[in-house]
């Protein structure tokens, strides 16, 4: 049974009292740490709901916008006492949680009438003043901000805003401090666009009416990244190591138009390829069994549905070659993923099987698949050294109206996950991530393999593709544009802070290409186009294959599919 400290009336209303400025101080920390105070203020924000910050906010009047100390607190209470718009007076004892400053251990709570909400403090991103001074503070958003992360929203009911869409600094900048220092930044002028509950999994959103828990993908087309947000008031909090917007107000949402169709081929182009991570097509034990799988559908349900989503962007882009990442590695029978793959694409599509498939031995592989009605598959399909990662898969194509034959390389390098990361391949704090060092030795390795596999071949040139885990300006792409490759999607699109409209991924919001197509120097002359199709890193989490089914091919994986034509 919990017993609440008995309220006491030996403060009066309008007695002296602290005032919240100097509890909140002009430092991140409040010089009254472990103090007993009593303070008067408005209760601007009730989060004592079942589910909620077990608190409120309260808020002095009449202080003056351009204080630089906040005039808000958080009180951590149970109380029952306090209703919006109520002056109330309380008593508790001052702390820090996790860096929010707050009265806890609360002693006295009086209801000392109505008064007016104090007006909401005009500001903007990027921060224009440190969010320290507004901390708990009702507050207004000048201007529109842009949804760029809904990857929390389904779990914590949340989603990430930002004046710009930012960019993964490695993605136009070198490596190094300086890019550390951007990446830092563009973090820090972020807000967090709460739902004012502690809960996970909540059922409804207060901001969002639409969404529902029992069918998220309703909202989907609200969230997708890119989408202004107007109307943005409420009080400025901070939790779980980030600045957070709990609104008072439903805001407004316009999402950016709908994903275009895919690239229109070139005239002259007489071969398309397509490259794609995908986001790991698993299908149990090829028979309507197996399920929850490793990695991908957790039911026959979800396989069928993501199947048919991925089969129709693969369709639509109208490739004659395909470049495959995080496929199922179960063989190549007629029951596995590979080979269902193909059939769903139609009668016409063949995928190719290495003469050495006990180099791979990781749960996912690549893969590559061809139109057999318009190419040619070309002597043996190999794995390559993977020096300690995926090994990547590689096999000759020629056209069937004839021609130099093109030798295309599908590749999944190492991933940037730090789990069991040491020395060299942890952060070396240059905004490359974990196993950096790693990748650039799978880099150096396969263009060295590549260079012995083709001596006296005659060919059009080479094509590496796939998913690098790599951006634009990191090692691992300079090392092999160091051997002779071109960066294509780069070559026709370059990406800067201004401008960066052909990106494959989003991590935590920042956009940025980890996927790539690398042409030959020999090859290069015959691209004519490489393009990224953006049907899938915007669109949010809740709208893929897990939570309904779609006929369209959007979020069919986390990735961008990436299309290049080439004139053989």
């Amino acid at each position: 049974m919990l017993v609440f400290p008995a309220l006491t009336t030996a403060n009066p209303c309008g007695q002296p009292a602290t005032v919240i400025t100097k509890v909140q101080g002009s430092t991140d920390t409040s010089a009254l740490v472990g103090q007993t105070v009593t303070v008067e203020g408005v209760l601007t924000q009730d989060s004592r709901q079942v589910g909620g910050f077990s608190g409120f906010y309260l808020q002095q009047a009449n202080t003056p916008a351009d204080s630089i100390r906040s005039s808000a607190l958080f009180v951590y209470t149970r109380h029952k006492e306090g209703r919006l718009g109520q002056r109330l007076r309380v008593t508790g004892k001052v702390k820090e949680h996790y860096g929010l400053t707050e009265l806890v251990a609360v002693s006295d709570l009086q209801v000392c009438g109505t008064q007016a909400l104090p007006a909401p403090v005009e500001m903007s991103l990027p921060w224009t003043r440190a969010p320290e001074n507004l901390e708990n503070m009702r507050v207004r958003i000048n201007g529109p901000l842009t949804i760029t992360d809904s990857h929390q929203l389904t779990r914590f009911g949340d989603v990430s805003l930002a004046a710009k869409d930012p960019l993964i600094s490695t993605e136009f900048m070198v490596p190094g401090t300086a890019a550390l220092r951007h990446a830092k930044l563009a973090s820090m002028n972020t807000l967090v666009l709460d739902d004012g509950n502690a809960r996970r999994n909540p059922p409804s959103l207060n901001w969002l009416p639409i969404y529902s828990a029992t069918q998220p993908g309703l909202a989907a087309s609200s969230l997708v990244a890119g989408t202004q947000v107007r109307g943005l008031t409420g009080v400025l909090d901070y939790r779980y190591g980030a600045w957070r917007l709990q609104p008072d107000q439903i805001p407004s949402l316009k999402p950016p138009p709908l994903p275009d169709p895919a690239p229109a081929r070139p005239t002259s182009a007489n071969l398309r390829v397509m490259t794609l991570n995908l986001h790991n097509l698993f299908n149990g034990d090829g028979r309507g069994q197996g399920f929850p799988t490793s990695r991908g559908a957790k039911t026959e349900a979800q396989y069928k549905r993501q199947l048919q989503r991925l089969s129709t962007g693969l369709t639509q882009a109208g490739a004659d070659l395909l470049a495959l990442s995080e496929l199922e590695n179960d063989g190549y029978g007629s029951n596995s993923t590979v080979a269902q793959l193909a059939a769903s694409l139609g009668p016409q599509w063949r995928f190719v099987v290495p003469v050495n498939p006990a180099m791979q031995r990781d749960a996912i592989r690549n893969g590559l698949l061809y139109r057999a009605d318009r190419v040619n598959a070309l002597g043996p399909a190999q794995y390559l050294s993977g020096d300690g990662g995926r090994p990547s898969l590689t096999q000759r194509f020629a056209l069937k109206s004839g021609g130099l034959p093109l030798r295309l390389v599908s590749v999944h390098l190492k991933s940037k996950s730090c789990r069991n990361a040491k020395g060299e391949n942890a952060p070396q704090d240059d905004g490359q991530g974990c196993y950096n060092a790693v990748r650039v030795k799978q880099a150096k390795t396969l263009h060295q393999q590549l260079g012995q596999l083709d001596r006296g071949n005659g060919l059009a040139g080479t094509l590496i593709t796939g998913d690098f885990n790599s951006y634009s300006k990191e090692q691992p792409i300079s090392e092999l544009a160091l051997a002779g490759y071109t960066s294509m999607v780069a070559h026709f699109h370059p990406c800067t802070p201004v401008r960066c409209e052909h990106y494959s991924y989003r991590f935590k919001g920042a956009r940025g290409s980890l996927d790539h197509v690398l042409a030959s120097a020999a090859l290069k002359p015959r691209v004519l186009s490489a393009k990224v199709w953006n049907i899938n890193a915007d669109q949010p989490r809740m709208a893929d294959y897990r939570s309904h089914s779609s006929p369209q091919p959007w979020r069919s994986s986390d990735h961008n599919p990436l299309i290049t034509d080439i004139k053989l």
